[in-house]
């Protein structure tokens, strides 16, 4: 059995990550296993919450959870830990009397709820006092009705948490933070902030310097270095993370070139690449830096069982550099011309074309949970679904622990 599951990261108004909501398919028209909601959720309930998967799909932050009417009655959420996930109730239930008193059972017994996808109603004023997290979807409710909704209901009831999904742009992000929105959810963070062209800052210049040069296929180790000296920060980064993943008590690494002569070549590039991400997201929200390497990961592993050959290391780097306008506040197209990459890869980032650009296209919609348009990829590339959503479980895995290796 696989778990087909996706996450979406939600922020609080630093843009700090704060949880993700936890995306299985959620009804019986989706591609994947065709089970109604009451299933899905039980399913997705079983799997990563009876083991560490949760843990794994959103690095030990909170996890935002469906709950429908029946499994809320039942009282399903009682079976797991109240600090591990929030309970979401769904649009679709009913504001029952039966369902009132779930809620304040379970808020009574320490659990954090939500009301998902609201639309205000007389109906559900008498739960509001028992909610923590109202989430308005900003496609269905604009944000301006929102906004009257919690100038009316912020201060008066439970100190209520409001929640704008669906939150794509930064636009959107500006007005709904004006708005008083407290938490934000959505990919509005992996959009490059492009509203006046920006010259790259001393920072960015030193990634792209840096991309630069571990890109080519041979790498001049002394211009690396050279690079990396001009930065503090970043020299600083990289020994002691190289000095984190040893195991032995020997004298520690204290140069550039011992750190080569311990890693090798291909390690110290990857190495570097990551670090130097991270370096460039340190004024980002950090799911930017997960996100990149996530889909590095992600896109590397799906290229070696895709019909088409693709070289992986090709692949890993369509991955990694497919958020670099947003890490570089630049359009992708005038990045991409300054650093020595392939056509297939500059083909796959700027336009999504080539087995590469299917990859990309595929992984952009497992973001999303975009489960018909993962389907009808995955035929493309000739990748079964089942590889795919265990594949995706690992990269979360993988990205979280590079995650912490290099921005501790």
């Amino acid at each position: 059995m696989h778990s087909y599951l996706a996450r979406q990261p939600v922020l609080n108004r630093d843009k700090a990550t704060v949880g993700y909501e936890l995306l299985f398919r959620d009804g019986p028209n989706n591609c994947f296993p065709d089970v109604g909601d009451e299933h899905a959720t039980n399913r997705l309930l079983a799997d990563n919450f009876f083991t560490s998967g949760a843990i794994e799909a959103t690095g030990g932050k909170k996890a935002f959870v469906n709950f429908p009417y029946n499994s809320l009655i039942q009282r399903t959420p009682l079976m797991f830990p109240k600090k591990s996930f929030i309970i979401e109730i769904l649009e679709t239930c009913d504001p029952s009397d039966e369902l009132l008193e779930a809620v304040i059972e379970l808020k009574e017994k320490g659990y954090t709820l939500a009301l998902d996808d609201f639309i205000p109603s007389a109906a559900w004023n008498r739960f509001l006092p028992h909610i923590h997290i109202i989430k308005f979807d900003i496609r269905t409710v604009p944000i301006a009705k929102a906004r009257f909704f919690m100038r009316h209901h912020k201060d008066k009831v439970n100190k209520i948490l409001f929640l704008a999904e669906k939150v794509e742009t930064h636009d959107e992000f500006t007005e709904a933070y004006d708005a008083g929105f407290d938490l934000f959810q959505g990919f509005f963070f992996s959009q490059p902030e492009m509203m006046q062209r920006k010259t790259l800052t001393p920072c960015a210049l030193t990634t792209l310097r840096l991309y630069k040069e571990i890109t080519l296929p041979d790498v001049d180790f002394n211009t690396v270095e050279s690079i990396i000296a001009t930065d503090v920060s970043l020299s600083y980064k990289l020994l002691r993370h190289v000095n984190n993943m040893r195991y032995s008590q020997a004298k520690p690494i204290s140069s550039f070139k011992q750190a080569l002569v311990y890693l090798g070549e291909e390690r110290l590039k990857r190495f570097v690449t990551f670090v130097a991400t991270a370096h460039a997201t340190e004024k980002k929200p950090q799911s930017l830096y997960s996100l990149s390497l996530q889909r590095a990961h992600f896109c590397e592993r799906l290229s070696n069982l895709a019909a088409t050959e693709i070289i992986g290391n090709q692949a890993f780097l369509t991955g990694l550099f497919s958020l670099l306008d947003s890490l570089l506040d630049q359009p992708i197209e005038d990045v991409i011309t300054l650093l020595p990459l392939s056509k297939e890869v500059q083909k796959a980032l700027v336009h999504q074309t080539g087995p590469l650009g299917s990859i990309l296209k595929l992984i952009m919609a497992y973001d999303k949970a975009q489960w018909e348009d993962v389907s009808e990829l995955s035929k493309q590339l000739g990748l079964h679904e089942s590889d795919i959503a265990d594949l995706y479980m690992e990269s979360l895995k993988w990205a979280s622990y590079f995650e912490k290796t290099a921005t501790d």
